[in-house]
């Protein structure tokens, strides 16, 4: 996707495998991710507010934003993200988060972790091979996220997350705050990892409480929909509010299975989104950088 073409577009990924022989993982999702100032979320009606700006934007576009089951009462998460002192992962393009979903008040399932190498070179992010290295079950997810220009409104720019997910109950016993374990259930770390006693820790010391409200599922026509939410990341403890982010997903098996007239409607649609509702946008930014720069002094990354 870039801003000059009629339509979504992923480049061609040149074939190649991983050293075990397994083919290159494939880009399956297409993910649209607008970051949102968090200012006008102050209370759970607030995320309907600006699905009333979406739904204006879709219905320009014969896009239908089907809102009935919608029911105010947002999800409640925990994010922590978890790097070196120097944020060598985070430097390299590797994120590594783990989040916990709560239901009345406390948590439930088994907390889901992520390890993702994420860039704005397709090749470069096909090529790193994510998969963990355990026994346990795990999920790949290739996708391409779709933001704003960095400086401007009504347009868009690329970034490849190639992510890998399981729960955290999969990971070997250990220490999961070494390096050594990290790099052993990680292989990809171990090219950035300088010691076996070296550790990670919690990123700026922030946990994140994620506030997700489900906004309904956006059809564009010719089989494409994508559930689409608005949340609101802050600090526990002092709520103090990070960015709000609005966001649609879709999924394909073939990038072919999208038909042109309707990848020409996502386009509009997202670029037309970010002008009527130009005040909600905050650029330049990202959910996971937002955390890195809690402290001042921003890391180098790829996004």
């Amino acid at each position: 996707m870039s801003n000059d073409q009629s339509k979504p577009s992923v480049p061609n990924l040149k074939p190649g495998n991983y050293s075990d022989g397994h083919p290159l993982d494939d880009v399956h999702y297409l993910e649209c991710k607008l970051i949102l100032k968090p200012c006008g979320f102050t209370s759970a009606r607030s995320f309907l507010e600006y699905g009333k700006l979406v739904k204006r934007a879709a219905a320009k576009f014969e896009i239908e934003l089907i809102d009935k089951d919608v029911v105010i009462k947002p999800e409640i998460r925990e994010v922590l993200f978890m790097d070196t002192a120097d944020f060598r992962l985070y430097n390299n393009a590797y994120i590594l988060r783990r989040r916990i979903t709560y239901e009345d008040g406390f948590p439930v399932g088994d907390p889901e972790v992520v390890f993702k190498f994420r860039h704005p070179d397709l090749q470069a992010a096909a090529e790193q091979d994510v998969r963990p290295n355990f026994a346990g079950e795990y999920l790949i997810k290739f996708k391409a996220e779709a933001l704003p220009l960095k400086d401007q409104i009504g347009g868009y720019r690329m970034l490849y997350s190639h992510n890998a997910q399981f729960g955290m109950s999969q990971i070997p016993e250990g220490d999961t705050m070494s390096m050594k374990l990290l790099a052993r259930v990680f292989p990809a770390l171990e090219a950035i990892k300088r010691s076996d006693e070296e550790r990670v820790d919690f990123v700026n010391q922030a946990v994140v409480e994620e506030v997700l409200q489900p906004l309904g599922v956006l059809d564009f026509g010719k089989g494409l929909s994508a559930k689409c939410d608005c949340s609101l990341w802050r600090t526990r403890g002092d709520h103090h509010s990070l960015v709000g982010e609005f966001a649609f997903q879709c999924k394909f098996k073939r990038r072919d299975d999208i038909h042109e007239k309707t990848a020409d409607r996502v386009k509009k649609f997202f670029i037309e989104l970010q002008q009527i509702g130009h005040e909600w946008i905050q650029l330049g930014v990202t959910k996971t950088g937002a955390v890195y720069r809690l402290c001042g002094n921003p890391p180098q990354c790829h996004e």
